[in-house]
């Protein structure tokens, strides 16, 4: 019967590029850093006008947010801060920040940076005016916070802190619950110490980074001893600081397992007849490695469920809505992804790397399938309820990045169920290893009692030659080892199982990065609610102005999609005061959420069809992110006006919107 042989592959090669795939998804879809409190209300509202100055501007947030010097800005037009400097907590989820007396007519920017309850900068910024707009010389900067240089560094530290987690406690938990005899493998030994490496070193460089990532952006900031300070007064920094002791806890854990487990069990003696004496021992000694086993398996849940509890005690689970159930259920998940790929992991290293004299078992490859089906079952348990808790509606499914990202994990999972159902397939179909290397050891002690290769050794030996003797028998251990390695390779049964699990772990790496990127997306139940109280401020702003008599402001909302990526938002069109001669014209251009939309270009043209006037063209100046403003727009007559915007949000991407409105 003819065997189909598998291809050897370079595992480590494979496993390369998968990653670097993976990193590059995660960070093009990651810079920048979108924040998960939105700003939900404000007062005074974005754009509006007021006859007299305010005494404070007040904030509201979609959730409760860190406060920091100099959170909130209040600039004149001049750029001279007007502002008190010290913004305060007024109630709930609403801050204000006081003003100086006296301030001046004229458009006045308000911006603020702060960091949500779930550890994520927040930053923006909105205009107002007093009496009238005017012309403003401030220029808020186009960077968002958490993103540049450090942003993108933080959320590599924040990949490699997942993907080291996932593998020391999978690992740790394949070789103590699935295969023990592994312990003594070096390849195994080298998996797990790596991946507690790996979460060590990208704690200490989160906790180094958190500074500069919620403040500056700056890199220079990253080693400010001042930042530090004040960033394990946070929440975060309380997490952070615990997950280091804890992985001190988790190094005691590691030299335990490795060590206790790798020693070599009791050897029979080499007669058959076995006395009491030696049957107590044995008994004594499978009691011992029991007892290890639950100290260990205790101890090492401790420390796994500690770990995880560092991420569901400072970011998504421990704000919003059923904080209570949602930290237990964020720690449950974190637990069986770890438990899964964790061990997927050690598997692919226990199949390709391990040696040829201590290959894995069949009975061990079917315990771990049976823990990754259990962990299976928990992660879709506790994920419906995270997406619920998270989405809110249908609706955000599809309608929101957090929605779309979703999606897309949802379907990786999908594939990488999939393919553990061909591993499966593969593994029922394993023999037991222990009792056909048992017969290929009896075979092979038979070829070599006749074996001509053995006769130099011997001849050495009785010679004297003891130096000869060795190194002929090293040799020889060589050429068997090959030999063990070149027939457990030939094994097609093996080989499928290889390939099939190596495909599982590339899949198990891209998803990690969708999900470390998802982890840093704003939840679709904010953007909704944060979309809903933006158009609630803008109905109340359009039904507050005045042009039916042609002597008050007007405001014109106007949706658009240009039709690329990332193309649909609002236009909002404020012209004061709206009559014959000279106005004053703002183009606030808004995401769908509410946020402020960076565009290239915002184009404005006036046509009056009744009297064939126009197109009047008209190019906003630029004055912050997603607000442009201009200054003497002349209207020659009243009239019914088309008014047309045009907005570019790509090099090729854009779209023209129109409005008919009373000027004059």
């Amino acid at each position: 019967m003819t065997q189909t042989i598998a291809p050897r592959v370079r595992p480590l090669v494979l496993l390369f590029l998968a990653v670097a795939a993976a990193l590059l998804a995660g960070l093009a879809g990651a810079a920048p850093v979108s924040a998960h409190a939105a700003l939900t209300g404000s007062a005074p509202q974005q754009g509006v006008v007021v006859d007299k100055a305010p005494t404070q501007v007040t904030l509201t947030f979609s959730e409760k947010v860190a406060l920091s010097d100099g959170a909130f800005r209040v600039l004149d037009p001049n750029g001279k801060r007007v502002d008190t400097g010290k913004a305060t907590e007024l109630s709930g989820t609403t801050y204000g920040v006081p003003l100086h007396s006296g301030l001046p007519d004229g458009t006045f920017t308000v911006a603020y940076q702060v960091v949500s309850a779930d550890s994520h900068p927040v930053a923006g910024a909105f205009t107002f005016s007093i009496g009238a707009p005017s012309v403003t010389s401030v220029s808020v900067s186009d960077q968002t916070a958490g993103g540049g240089v450090v942003g993108a560094l933080y959320g590599f530290g924040r990949y490699v802190s997942y993907a080291g987690f996932i593998v020391m406690v999978g690992g740790a938990a394949f070789v103590l619950a699935c295969w023990q005899r592994g312990s003594g493998v070096r390849a195994l030994q080298r998996l797990v110490v790596s991946g507690w490496l790996a979460m060590t070193a990208a704690t200490l460089a989160l906790l180094l980074m958190r500074g500069s990532y919620t403040g500056s952006g700056k890199v220079g900031d990253i080693f400010d001893l001042g930042l530090l300070g004040d960033v394990l007064q946070t929440k975060t920094g309380a997490a952070l600081v615990s997950r280091l002791l804890l992985l001190a806890a988790g190094a005691l854990f590691i030299a335990v397992l490795f060590g206790a487990y790798a020693r070599p069990e009791t050897e029979d003696d080499e007669s058959d007849e076995g006395d009491e004496d030696e049957g107590e021992e044995e008994l004594d000694e499978s009691s011992a490695r029991r007892d290890l086993t639950f100290g260990l398996g205790i101890g090492g849940g401790v420390v796994a469920i500690g770990l995880a509890a560092t991420w569901a005690l400072a970011e998504h689970a421990s704000t919003g809505l059923q904080p209570n159930i949602a930290m237990p259920v964020d720690v449950l998940h974190l637990i069986a992804v770890a438990v899964w790929l964790g061990g997927l992991s050690a598997l692919l290293v226990a199949l390709f790397r391990a040696p040829a004299d201590t290959p894995i078992e069949g009975s061990a490859v079917r315990r771990f399938s049976r823990v990754a089906f259990g962990s299976v079952l928990a992660l879709v348990a506790t994920g419906i309820y995270q997406s619920w808790r998270q989405l809110g509606s249908w609706s955000a499914l599809t309608d929101t990045s957090y929605g779309q990202l979703l999606l897309v994990k949802i379907g990786l999972v999908v594939v990488l169920v999939g393919i553990a159902y061909i591993s499966r397939r593969w593994t029922a179909q394993l023999p037991e290893t222990a009792a056909a290397g048992a017969a290929e050891d009896a075979e092979s002690s038979e070829d070599q009692a006749d074996d001509p290769e053995k006769e130099p050794v011997a001849a050495a030996a009785k010679g004297g030659d003891t130096k000869r003797a060795a190194q002929l028998a090293r040799q020889r251990a060589a050429v068997d080892t090959a030999r063990l390695k070149r027939l457990r390779d030939a094994d097609p049964l093996r080989s499928g199982l290889r390939r099939s699990v190596l495909a599982e772990a590339g899949v198990a790496v891209v998803l990690l990065a969708v999900t470390t990127v998802l982890t840093s997306t704003e939840p679709g139940r904010t953007e909704e609610e944060a979309k809903a109280a933006t158009s609630a401020s803008s109905s109340s702003s359009s039904s507050s102005s005045s042009d039916s008599d042609g002597t008050g402001a007007l405001t014109l909302d106007m949706p658009f999609d240009t039709g690329g990526q990332d193309g649909k938002g609002l236009v909002r069109l404020d012209i004061n005061p709206a009559r014959v001669g000279g106005n004053v014209m703002h183009v606030y251009v808004e995401r769908p959420n509410g946020r402020a939309f960076d565009v290239p270009e915002v184009k404005v043209a006036f046509t009056l069809t009744a009297k064939k006037i126009g197109p009047l063209p008209v190019n906003p100046d630029r004055v912050a992110t997603g607000h442009w403003t201009a200054n003497e727009v002349q209207i020659p007559m009243a009239g019914d006006w088309k008014v047309a915007v045009t907005v570019r949000t790509s090099d090729i991407d854009q779209v023209t919107v129109d409005k008919n409105a009373q000027i004059g």
